[in-house]
């Protein structure tokens, strides 16, 4: 491991999120000093509503469609244990461990908020699960997103008793096993814990932070692969200038512009068709560049304002307010205002990879780029790119239905007590689903522009679009005769996910 991220519970940014998720090593998580005295507070004042006989939901009554029935003091850790136990009933394929390992983050920083009423033993456990990386075992279907992601979050929880399961050092195990080998203690829940644990928003948050954070870096992809088109298509960067923007002054396109600005000086391509050429401007998939992908940073900019809120915001039920000596039934683990936004990302990735393939097709097709015929020197023996394109056209369908909202959908559950909720981890696993094909559409598309730059030599293309290709061709090289393209396809792809192309913009010297 390697430094110390402390959990105050309202501070936690979505960068760390990810340290902690996919970082190898990853830095240690502990309880902040000043958050402890929160949740000592909150769980004093639980403690006496209990010792007091008090009827307060959650507390001393059942849950959901049951909340009328009141449990006497000597069931009420049975009830907390039947809780997890009965609402551990995910379904389908486990998460991956970087999501397992966000959403135990995200459980652990909003129980540090001081809400929940657990005892700080609880969130310490949960950073021991980081901390010696043991991984819950996570079914990725079963939540509904209201009344929290209550069957992923109980498989997390069952993990804390000692049961369920995880992985350790590579392998499945049951939960306490796993916990055994990591030298970590089972924990006995005491009144409250338990919903604690498994009400809140955190699978949906963490699953959509990650593809976040991705979607974020193929934007920026996004950018290269299509400046790299432009110039094999030898086309004009004149519609990037810096007044077109200023009278639409949209923030993310004149970042767009700048960026593809950036990108394409020093071009020795352009200057060479500076004057002469007959056309007057280029096809919407270049010219529309800023106003495109622009759009799509917009709606990424608001997408990090909710899941930076999301992260840090008290989301389970009911809420203990001690300085009030207040609990407060609501419903802040309704999902809706994350799953809404999740689909409004996968739109987002939807459209820049719905561009990006009509700049593939035109790269191929010569009677639209002047180029040999899918790019290859000896067309009719060779196909070339030809299936480039066909792959992405596949692509573009399959990303259209993942944009396909989830968030308008409701069914009512729990004998229609929880009768509107937001399908939330439904729009996050599309999402996932989204940014993944979205990153082998703009791996398509670097490969077949760097194609067509081979026959636009021996001139220059801009110094951003040269890394770009010295980085392409690290990994692919020219395609002089037939091979096979999926391998090709995957070492570039692998660097679009790893960020290899996201800050060349910055490294051609464009302002941060």
């Amino acid at each position: 491991m390697t430094g110390i991220l402390e959990l105050h519970g309202d501070r936690l940014r979505l960068e760390e999120v990810e340290k902690v998720a996919r970082g190898t090593p990853a830095p240690a998580v502990r309880l902040a000093s000043g958050a402890r005295e929160r949740v000592e507070a909150a769980r004093a004042f639980v403690e006496r509503v209990v010792a007091e006989g008090r009827v307060v939901y959650g507390l001393t009554t059942g849950f959901g469609a049951l909340s009328e029935v009141v449990i006497p003091p000597d069931r009420i850790r049975e009830l907390q244990v039947n809780l997890i136990r009965s609402h551990a009933a995910g379904v389908g394929e486990p998460l991956s461990e970087a999501e397992a390992r966000a959403i135990t983050l995200l459980r652990a920083n909003v129980l540090a908020l001081g809400h929940s009423g657990v005892r700080p033993v609880v969130i310490e456990r949960l950073c021991e699960l980081l901390n010696r990386r043991v991984h819950p075992v996570i079914p990725s279907r079963g939540s509904v997103g209201a009344s929290g992601d209550l069957a992923p979050l109980s498989h997390l929880a069952l993990v804390l008793l000692g049961e369920g399961e995880a992985i350790f050092e590579g392998e499945r195990l049951p939960g306490g096993e796993a916990l055994r080998r990591a030298g970590i203690e089972p924990i006995t829940l005491e009144a409250k814990e338990g919903l604690a644990l498994n009400n809140g928003t955190q699978v949906q948050t963490g699953i959509g932070i990650l593809a976040l954070l991705a979607a974020e870096r193929a934007v920026e992809t996004a950018e290269v692969a299509g400046a790299m088109s432009l110039e094999a298509l030898t086309g004009t960067p004149d519609a990037f200038d810096e007044a077109i923007q200023r009278v639409r002054p949209h923030p993310g396109q004149r970042v767009s512009a700048s960026r593809l600005r950036a990108l394409l000086a020093g071009s020795e391509i352009r200057e060479s068709h500076r004057y002469g050429d007959p056309r007057v401007q280029d096809a919407y998939s270049l010219r529309c560049m800023p106003q495109v992908h622009g759009a799509a940073r917009q709606a990424m900019a608001y997408v990090r304002q909710v899941l930076e809120i999301e992260a840090n915001s008290a989301t389970d039920n009911p809420l203990i307010f001690p300085e009030e000596e207040r609990t407060l039934s609501g419903g802040n683990f309704h999902g809706q205002p994350v799953a809404q936004v999740l689909d409004l990302l996968a739109m987002a990735c939807a459209d820049l990879a719905s561009i990006s393939e009509r700049r593939i097709a035109r790269l191929v097709d010569p009677a639209l780029s002047g180029l040999p015929a899918f790019l290859t020197a000896d067309p009719g023996v060779n196909s070339g790119l030809m299936m480039a394109q066909i792959v992405a056209a596949s692509l573009v369908t399959e990303l259209k239905l993942k944009a396909v909202p989830a968030s308008v959908d409701s069914v009512p559950t729990d004998a229609n007590k929880e009768d509107h909720v937001s399908m939330g981890v439904a729009a996050a696993l599309k999402l996932r689903d989204a940014v993944a094909l979205l990153e082998t559409m703009l791996a398509l598309e670097l490969m077949t522009a760097a194609q067509g730059l081979e026959f636009l030599k021996p001139l220059r293309p801009g110094r951003g679009v040269e890394r770009a290709y010295e980085r392409v061709r690290e990994v692919v090289p020219p395609l002089d005769r037939d091979r096979q393209l999926s391998g090709d396809i995957a070492a570039v792809e692998a660097l679009v996910r790893e960020g290899a192309f996201a800050r060349i913009w910055e490294e051609c010297g464009g302002a941060p």
